[in-house]
């Protein structure tokens, strides 16, 4: 079980640090030697008149009342704060001392999310503003920084009752209810600052391929003449390969030729580290330490595979909510926990539902082999700002975690929501856009265009979701499902958008189940809830799952399936774990269900 509220000391550095939340790297794709944490306590205010900005509380004189654990939401336990009520404007503030040995470089102030729209100040100067929820940004802050203490502010602003902006299972109600859980306002991923050269490194794109061919494309920020960027792969220590591309400019590529690539997969999660630097006139400008897995995701004749074989897809449905800190994952101890016990429980991967996950679950992802469906936050209203604002933070999601070779599938929209009315020709348009433009960016995963229904003929994964109480009528609906000119039939709604054919992808089942049941000792939540009724005992619970998955293993038009779901969240209670991560099940008995399907 993992420890839900552990500060840990931290030595990253070569820098000390006692009781800092969330201690580890933020971002381990893209990891500096040198680096300073700045999660911990923060001066905190409400703004509830939106009074801030015209009273400057960006410049030291105003005092803030409150403190806050960042990067926990004020909503969350974990932040010292805990209220859970509308509070749409938001500040935040800390004094800084940058290491001596800093001086001379330039330095980078890092937000791994601010949810939604955030501004930044150094010593009272504004560095940038943000918007979007979800994704990391970063400020060069080189020039406003002094010598001694600097002063960081940030003003965040997350209005609770819009539903034009992407925010998930984020009620827009003061509470809770439903398929709707609590809001995560504010910080809440980790912040950090680190120096870099004259020039440095702004990101790498690596696409490998199964032959052993490793394409690298870089992004290298405030370029000068004369750079050389050298890429060392090596794998259990060893050399694998190297390249070095010399350029003058911002974007520059290099090729890697790998011998006998290790392919990456769910039994074998070979990874390759790679160690980037940048030069110039022999002076070392800039080190990243990164990874990659070599394997290929493709569908074909009704079935996905990877690396060129059949997999099954046995997935659950990860909401990725925690009691004590909501959105934000307390500890990398509880990621591994999650991943873990899923794994025990005979599934090989997980669908992040509704939530751009933490790099470090992915991260861990990678490591422990274990398939990830990513999926957006989505909106639920259309409007041309809400297109503008989507389309921009789901391609920064994908450039985002484009490395990870845990990530199989791609999900913008689920269930139509942000796109309610798909007899609209411009939300069709939206919907078909967005799968284009995911497979513009990548062409090395699958995308789903709408998860669950209305679908389109623009997707690489036929995606459904059936929450049939019963193994016979679960059975009965998609038996001839695989079969010449059989298609694949409506449930709660259309499965196409009138006018669309099925276009022969694999389909699989990526919602089903919903069995809720409370474990004897544990409390009742209020408004107790679940997809289709609440069992009694553990026996009825699982006779009515092993039904469920007996009905799809006489199926052989699915290509996977996804159970929902991993765990209780507030007031929904039908996972396989409790809430506070207790198994209801016994794992090896979910795992003896899991291993009907094939």
């Amino acid at each position: 079980m993992h420890k839900s509220a552990a500060f840990f000391l931290l030595a990253c550095g070569g820098l000390y640090a006692a009781a800092i939340p969330r201690p580890e790297y933020p971002q381990p794709q893209f990891q500096r030697e040198h680096w300073l944490s700045l999660n911990g306590s923060w001066e905190f205010e409400f703004d509830d008149a939106n009074a801030g900005l015209d009273a400057d509380w960006a410049s030291a004189t105003h005092k803030f009342t409150r403190n806050i654990a960042v990067p926990y939401c004020f909503e969350s336990r974990l932040s010292g704060i805990g209220d859970t009520s509308f509070h749409p404007w938001i500040w935040y503030r800390r004094a800084v001392n940058l290491p001596a040995e800093w001086k001379g470089q330039r330095v980078l102030l890092h937000f791994g999310a601010v949810n939604y729209w955030s501004m930044v100040w150094v010593n009272g100067k504004l560095a940038g503003s943000h918007e979007g929820g979800n994704t990391p940004f970063t400020f060069d802050v080189t020039p406003l920084l002094q010598p001694g203490s600097n002063v960081l502010t940030v003003r965040a602003h997350f209005p609770p009752t819009d539903r034009y902006i992407p925010r998930g299972k984020q009620f827009w109600e003061p509470k809770s209810k439903s398929i709707f859980y609590t809001r995560t306002s504010g910080i809440w991923q980790p912040v950090w600052m680190e120096p870099v050269g004259a020039s440095y490194l702004d990101r790498v794109k690596i696409t490998p391929s199964t032959d052993g061919a490793v394409r690298l494309e870089f992004a290298i920020a405030r370029p000068q003449p004369g750079l050389e960027v050298t890429a060392s792969a090596s794998f259990a220590g060893q050399p694998a390969a190297s390249a070095t591309a010399h350029t003058n400019s911002a974007p520059t590529t290099a090729l890697l030729s790998i011998d006998e690539p290790k392919r990456w997969s769910p039994s074998s999660p070979n990874l390759y580290d790679l160690a980037l630097e940048l030069r110039r006139g022999g002076v070392v400008l800039d080190r990243v330490q990164t990874y990659f897995g070599i394997r290929s995701v493709t569908a074909e004749n009704g079935k996905v595979l990877l690396n060129g074989n059949p997999i099954f897809l046995k997935m659950v449905l990860d909401q990725g909510y925690w009691p004590e800190s909501i959105l934000t994952p307390p500890t990398d101890e509880a990621i591994q926990y999650d991943i873990r016990a899923t794994k025990e429980m005979g599934f090989n991967g997980a669908r992040k539902h509704q939530k751009l996950e933490d790099p470090r679950y992915l991260y861990w992802a990678d490591h422990m082999g274990f398939l990830v469906s990513s999926e957006m936050a989505n909106a639920y209203e259309f409007d041309d700002a809400y297109v503008d604002r989507f389309t921009r933070e789901w391609a920064a999601a994908v450039e985002r975690d484009y490395n990870h070779p845990s990530i199989v599938i791609w999900v913008p929209i689920n269930e139509s929501w942000g796109v309610p009315n798909l007899r609209d020709a411009r939300q069709q348009n939206h919907l078909k856009s967005l799968y284009a433009l995911t497979h513009s960016l990548d062409a090395t995963r699958l995308a789903i265009d709408n998860e669950g229904w209305e679908h389109t003929d623009m997707t690489d994964l036929f995606a459904i979701h059936d929450y049939a109480r019963s193994g016979d009528l679960l059975y009965e609906r998609y038996k001839d499902l695989g079969k010449s000119g059989a298609g694949v039939p409506d449930n709660y709604k259309a499965s196409l958008i009138p006018g669309y054919h099925y276009n022969g992808s694999p389909v699989a089942l990526t919602e089903f189940g919903g069995i809720a049941f409370i474990p004897p000792g544990h409390d009742v939540p209020q408004e107790a809830w679940g997809y289709s009724g609440v069992e009694k005992t553990t026996d009825a619970a699982l006779d009515r799952l092993r039904g469920l998955y007996t009905a799809i293993a006489r199926i052989p038009g699915f290509a996977g399936l996804c159970y929902t779901q991993l765990t209780d969240v507030e007031q929904e209670i039908n996972g396989l774990m409790t809430y506070d991560r207790k198994l209801k099940f016994d794992a090896h008995k979910l795992q003896e269900i899991n291993a009907l399907v094939h």
